[in-house]
């Protein structure tokens, strides 16, 4: 379809048409493998659906343009996926071999830690901060509270930040 009769048929079969064929070759440039790209852009046209509205591009270039963000994001997404992944099997290879979790429970690690990296990420510095030195390595609040430079009392209320977003998570709200 031409970029001057975009605006006309803008229909998600004419959207997927013009452009699936184009993402995947741009994702696979850039991520180096084709299958990663088959599932990025196959996420990417999914998240197009979810989102009608997006649907109505003046033209060939926006839809592109909006495309691009979007599989942009999904690659960062993957990224970052990957690293957390990666993380935890250096964690999982430096344990005993009897302690090895199944693929399930694997799964669900990974998808944990990602939502609590997404959970930090949506808190201020400092409380994120707070909450890691008091949840993972059990620093007490008064030496959090010295290393940050503010009060026990703001480390509490960073905590209780923490902890309202792991609530949050957990009745599936904080996603």
């Amino acid at each position: 379809m031409k970029a001057d009769e975009y605006g006309a048929a803008s229909s998600m079969d004419v959207i997927y048409c013009d452009h699936h064929e184009w993402l995947q070759a741009w994702l696979r440039r850039r991520l180096g493998n084709a299958a990663d790209a088959a599932d990025l852009a196959h996420d990417a046209f999914l998240r197009l659906l979810s989102k009608p509205a997006s649907q109505g591009f003046k033209s060939f270039p926006e839809a592109r343009g909006y495309l691009r963000a979007m599989a942009n994001g999904l690659c960062a997404d993957l990224w970052r996926r990957r690293e957390v992944e990666h993380a935890w099997l250096d964690t999982l290879a430096a344990r005993p071999e009897s302690f090895e979790p199944s693929p399930e429970q694997r799964a669900l690690i990974i998808e944990t830690l990602m939502e609590i990296g997404t959970m930090l990420s949506r808190l201020p510095h400092k409380a994120a901060t707070a909450f890691i030195m008091a949840q993972v390595d059990g620093v007490p609040y008064r030496e959090i509270a010295q290393t940050l430079g503010v009060s026990e009392r703001m480390v509490q209320k960073y905590i209780a930040q923490g902890m309202l977003q792991c609530a949050l998570i957990d009745a599936g709200l904080g996603r």
